[in-house]
């Protein structure tokens, strides 16, 4: 393989894991039959409880990982990557 760069053999390649948090949602189905009543209710009876929840509670988070080839020259330092 050859540097797009400077022409070089001297090249590596790696395989680079981006991660990052998405936020998770409920769907459509979980409003339709069930949220449109139980918001409601939730904050009229258990206002207090549901608060500290609010606040200290964890966080609806996925991790998404993305695996992309990347390749890097050892003489000029140029990377791109592979697809």
């Amino acid at each position: 393989m050859t540097c797009p760069k400077c022409g070089s053999q001297n090249v590596n390649v790696q395989m680079v894991n981006e991660a990052r948090l998405k936020n998770v949602h409920h769907s459509i189905f979980w409003w339709i039959f069930v949220g449109w009543w139980w918001i409601p209710i939730k904050w009229l009876c258990f206002t207090v409880p549901a608060l500290l929840f609010k606040i200290f509670g964890h966080k609806k988070q996925r991790i998404v990982n993305n695996v992309k080839t990347v390749c890097v020259c050892q003489n000029c330092g140029y990377s791109w990557e592979i697809r």
